[in-house]
């Protein structure tokens, strides 16, 4: 019997079954096709990559103080892999639990999550409302800006670019990148 792979339809079903808010749903989608931009950059499986990345966050919305304990739950009541769960829970090591990125997707994974909040809401205050129109130079200024997206993790994202052996200004820029192709899901299309 071959084991069970989760498909986007499973991941997209399974993340609507736990959030609800728009918000979460739009930064699902941003990680998972930052993700797919990464798999594809480093020749890795794409479709793994994206459904990871599209359910790394499914037990925040119901269960935020058990963040990257209680999905462990949720996802092997739908039979799903060990490999996926770990992946998933690992993006929360030194948050909420003490699960390590060991591979490189889950490095990968621990890398972005925090910075494409970041992106996000560096575009958001351009003028043009667009993920489209941003640069690294931009981002990282507001990176610096302690107070700029206060709840955005620095320290994770430059952990992250240690992990994957990337400068912060190409982690950003691989980010922005990897976040335009879904530049209207994730409402940062904008003017442009």
């Amino acid at each position: 019997m071959n084991p069970y792979i989760p498909t986007r339809e499973d991941a997209m079903a399974l993340l609507k079954k736990y959030n609800r808010k728009d918000a979460l749903i739009r930064h699902a989608l941003a990680v998972e096709s930052v993700m797919g931009h990464f798999s594809a950059r480093f020749g890795e499986d794409a479709q793994k990559w994206k459904v990871i990345g599209l359910v790394h966050d499914l037990d925040y919305e119901m269960y935020p103080d058990q963040h990257c304990i209680k999905c462990i739950e949720l996802f092997e009541a739908h039979n799903w892999p060990q490999e996926y769960i770990r992946a998933v829970i690992s993006h929360g090591w030194g948050i909420c639990n003490d699960v390590k990125p060991e591979t490189f997707l889950e490095k990968t994974l621990y890398a972005i999550d925090e910075l494409t909040g970041l992106v996000a809401s560096a575009a958001l205050v351009r003028p043009s409302k667009s993920i489209l129109d941003i640069t690294a130079k931009s981002v990282k200024k507001k990176f610096k800006d302690k107070s700029f997206a206060a709840g955005v993790d620095r320290q994770v994202i430059q952990k992250g670019a240690l992990f994957l052996d990337m400068a912060l200004d190409e982690l950003i820029t691989q980010t922005i990148l990897g976040m335009q192709p879904v530049a209207e899901e994730i409402g940062l299309k904008g003017s442009l």
